[in-house]
C-alpha cells in the first residue's frame, strides 16, 4: 500500500506513527493552504517526500495507489469521489460519509470502477469482535438485550458552550456525539446483529446538533441500547445478555478490548485477542484485501458500513439533527 494521505488533524497525529511498522508506505501528505506549515513539520518529521494544500493535486500523484482520507466529515464524500475518479483506493475515516445517500453514491462509484473502498471504523476488524462474533455469541444462546455506551466527555464541548464551535460539534461539518462516538457502538451492534427493525434516537440537543444521547435499536426479539456522549463521561462497555450468559467488555467498543464470558453455571472466562494498537487490525485487513485482490471481502464490509449509515441517518433524524448534506 502506496500512501497518500489527506488531513493533518488528530487522527493523522495518532495514526502515522506507526503506518511504517505496519508496512504502510506513506508517500504524500495533504493538508489545506492554512496548515501548510503542518504538512511541512508532519513531513519531515516521518520523512515523507510529498507535500501538498491541495486535495485534488494529492490524488493525481502517480506514486500513490490509495488515499486515506481523514478531513472534517462533511469533506469526506468530495475527496472520496476525487480519489475515486482519479482512480486511487480510499481508505475514509469513519463515518464514511454525511449521511446514506452520499454512502451508497460512494460505495456505487467505488464497485463501478473496480477500486476498493474501507470505511475506517476499526470495530468490526478488531481481533476480539471477531471473537465475541464468531464464537462467543452461540454459547449465551438467545440474545435478549444488549448495551453499549461510549461516553467520553470532550475538552472541545467547553468551548463549544462558550460559541467556539469545533467540526466535532458542528452541524454544518456533520458533526455530533452519534457520527463521533455513536458510530462506533452502531457498527458493533450492526456488525454482531445486522440491521434493525427500528431505529430511534433520544438526543440531548444543542445549537443544532446533538452533545449526547440514547439510541434504541429494535431486533426480532431482542432489543439493543447505544448510548454516547460528548458532554458527559463513564465508564464505557459493552454487555450483550442472552438466555444462557452474558458477554462483557470495560473497553470503548473502538478499542475492542478484552472480553469475559459468564455462563448462567457461574463459569467465567476471560480472553483478550487485542492487538498493540486499536488501529493495526484494520489497516492489516486493508492491506491484506489490497494485496490479494479481495474485492469480494471489502465489498462485504461495505455493507455493513452501509447498513450502519442507514441507521445512522434515521437515528440522527429521528432527533431532529439535520446536516446541509440532507438538503441537497
Amino acid at each position: 500500500m502506496e500512501l497518500g494521505v489527506v488531513g493533518t488533524g488528530l487522527m493523522v497525529d495518532m495514526i502515522l506513527p506507526h503506518m511504517a511498522g505496519w508496512g504502510v508506505d506513506v508517500r504524500a501528505l495533504c493538508g489545506s493552504p492554512r496548515s501548510a506549515e503542518k504538512v511541512q513539520a508532519t513531513a519531515d518529521e516521518f520523512d515523507i517526500e510529498r507535500r501538498y494544500t491541495d486535495y485534488r493535486e494529492l490524488v493525481r500523484d502517480p506514486k500513490i495507489d490509495t488515499v486515506y482520507v481523514a478531513v472534517p466529515n462533511n469533506l469526506h464524500r468530495e475527496v472520496v469521489l476525487a480519489a475515486l475518479e482519479a482512480g486511487k483506493h480510499v481508505v475514509c475515516e469513519k463515518p464514511l460519509a454525511s449521511n446514506a445517500r452520499e454512502a451508497q453514491e460512494l460505495a456505487d462509484r467505488a464497485d463501478d470502477l473496480g477500486l476498493f473502498l474501507w470505511e475506517a471504523a476499526t470495530t468490526t476488524r478488531q481481533p476480539n469482535f471477531l471473537l465475541v462474533r464468531d464464537e462467543l455469541l452461540g454459547r449465551i444462546s438467545d440474545i435478549k438485550i444488549a448495551i453499549v455506551n461510549f461516553s467520553q466527555y470532550s475538552s472541545r464541548y467547553d468551548r463549544f458552550k462558550a460559541g467556539d464551535i469545533a467540526p466535532a460539534f458542528d452541524p454544518a461539518k456533520s458533526g455530533g456525539a452519534l457520527m463521533d462516538l455513536g458510530i462506533y457502538c452502531i457498527s458493533y451492534v450492526i456488525g454482531l446483529f445486522g440491521e434493525p427493525a427500528a431505529v430511534r434516537y433520544r438526543a440531548n440537543v444543542e445549537r443544532g446538533i446533538d452533545t449526547s444521547g440514547i439510541v434504541d435499536l429494535d431486533y426480532d426479539g431482542f432489543k439493543v441500547v447505544c448510548i454516547c456522549a460528548k458532554d458527559c463521561g463513564a465508564p464505557c462497555g459493552i454487555q450483550i445478555q442472552g438466555t444462557r450468559g452474558y458477554i462483557m467488555s470495560t473497553s470503548a467498543p473502538s478499542i475492542c478490548g478484552a472480553v469475559t464470558l459468564h455462563e448462567n453455571d457461574g463459569s467465567e472466562q476471560s480472553f483478550d485477542r487485542s492487538c498493540k494498537t486499536w488501529w493495526e487490525a484494520e489497516f492489516r485487513t486493508f492491506m491484506r484485501q489490497l494485496d490479494e485482490g479481495d474485492l469480494a471481502g471489502c465489498r462485504a464490509q461495505m455493507e455493513t458500513s452501509l447498513a450502519v449509515a442507514r441507521t445512522l441517518n434515521a437515528a440522527r433524524l429521528s432527533a431532529g439533527v439535520v446536516f446541509p448534506a440532507d438538503k441537497v
